[in-house]
Formats: C-alpha cells, structure tokens, sequence
C-alpha cells in the first residue's frame, strides 16, 4: 500500500504511520478500491487519549467532541465544537491513501501538521518527494 502524507509519497508500507516512534495511524484495505479501513489515537497535551478509531469506527470519543465522517473512499474526522479538521483522508486508486490534512497532537505531546504543501512534526519535516518503504511503517519525525 503506497500512502502519501502532505506532497510526499510513501511507496510499498505494510500500512502503518508511526509518529515519533509510536504506530499513530494505520491503514488497511478489504478490497481494491475500498472501503479504506483506518485505525487512528488522538492524544490530548497530557499524554491523554480522548479519541481512538478502529476500524473505522469510533472506539473512544470523550464527550462526543469529535465527528467521524465515512464514505468508501474518504474519511474526515472534524472537532466538534471548533470545525477543525483533524484529518482528512482519501483512497486514490487502488491502493494509494493521502492524508491531504491533518492537525493533531503526538504522544509526546508534539504538533503535527499536514498540509498539501508538507508534513511537520516538531523538529521534523517533509515537502514533495518520494519514498520506498520496501514494506515497512512509515516513520515521521
């Protein structure tokens, strides 16, 4: 499964975004073309974890704050009370995921950001380009 993140390409993972050495997002495919299948930890600045999603369905959702959109080839998790775009994923083709937005907290209680234009996570950053993971997790920052 290749998975873009912002403008860089990630070729050939075993589906998994690790943020900061901890597995954060994972993908997964039923059939070709969808429905795209998405495993995602949201952490508070505390280390805190108010929302998780496993296969594609709200596990945990403190409050209610958040509001998962699904469709066969795209998700979009919103906040609730903000309008903020969490994430926004989409399936293109077969086997491409892109996560064309984001903005969410990591473990170590780190911004990251997910733009068109790049990916950035504390220190760590990425603009178009791509790379061959030859089936491992995709590592940010």
């Amino acid at each position: 499964m290749d998975i873009q993140v912002g403008p860089h390409l990630y070729r050939n993972t075993n589906g998994t975004v690790e943020i900061e050495g901890v597995p954060q997002i994972e993908f997964a495919l039923r059939k070709p073309g969808g429905p795209l299948s998405l495993t995602f930890v949201l952490f508070d600045s505390r280390g805190l974890m108010p929302l998780k999603i496993v296969n594609s369905a709200l596990a945990i959702n403190e409050q209610r704050a958040y509001e998962l959109i699904k469709e066969t080839t795209s998700l979009v998790l919103t906040h609730r009370e903000s309008g903020e775009q969490v994430l926004h994923i989409e399936l293109k083709e077969e086997d491409r995921v892109v996560i064309t937005q984001g903005s969410f907290i990591t473990l170590k209680a780190h911004h990251m950001t997910i733009t068109p234009r790049e990916w950035s996570v504390d220190k760590a950053s990425a603009k178009a380009g791509e790379t061959d993971m030859e089936g491992k997790s995709v590592s940010l920052g």
